[in-house]
């Protein structure tokens, strides 16, 4: 039994240690690398950016109460870091253009096949669900900035070609 309650103090006590070890906000200012820069963002679209996608999508982050917890904020985190690795809307245009057309290509996949937003953020994030009139918004509006993008730049520039 001694041993229960020291397994349990020291558990406590790293529980209470871990509390100060916090990750860096995902909070920025600077917009100028933002997709608004260069393609229009109906307030439609900006309105379901906004719910369901910006949290992990964008250098600013609007945490819940429960992100001052650890180790739920380094799961937080965590996910933040891997949604901006893989699309992120406040560096977009720091993309190269093949990478700009194929992360609407990506958008299109993935909010179509309902891989996004993730469930692990809609289950917190009730209001983050997407409708399918949502889904039918966000699609063709990442078509229409492949078709802005394909009207202004040659072909080959925006796809690599098959061997």
């Amino acid at each position: 039994m001694k041993i229960v309650k020291k397994i349990l103090w020291v558990l406590l006590i790293a529980l209470v240690v871990i509390q100060f070890i916090r990750p860096e906000a995902n909070a920025s200012t600077d917009i100028s690398g933002n997709i608004k820069n260069l393609y229009t963002v109906p307030e439609n679209v900006n309105a379901i950016l906004v719910k369901a996608c910006n949290d992990c999508h964008t250098n600013n982050t609007v945490y819940p109460w429960y992100s001052k917890i650890q180790p739920v904020a380094w799961w937080l985190d965590d996910h933040v870091k891997e949604g901006k690795s893989h699309l992120n809307f406040d560096a977009y245009t720091s993309y190269n253009l093949r990478r700009q057309y194929h992360k609407m290509e990506e958008v299109i996949e993935q909010v179509k096949e309902k891989e996004m937003p993730l469930n692990s953020y809609t289950w917190v994030h009730r209001d983050a669900k997407l409708t399918d009139d949502e889904r039918v918004v966000l699609t063709n509006w990442a078509q229409s900035v492949m078709d802005t993008m394909k009207a202004k730049y040659p072909l080959d520039s925006l796809i690599r070609k098959k061997n």
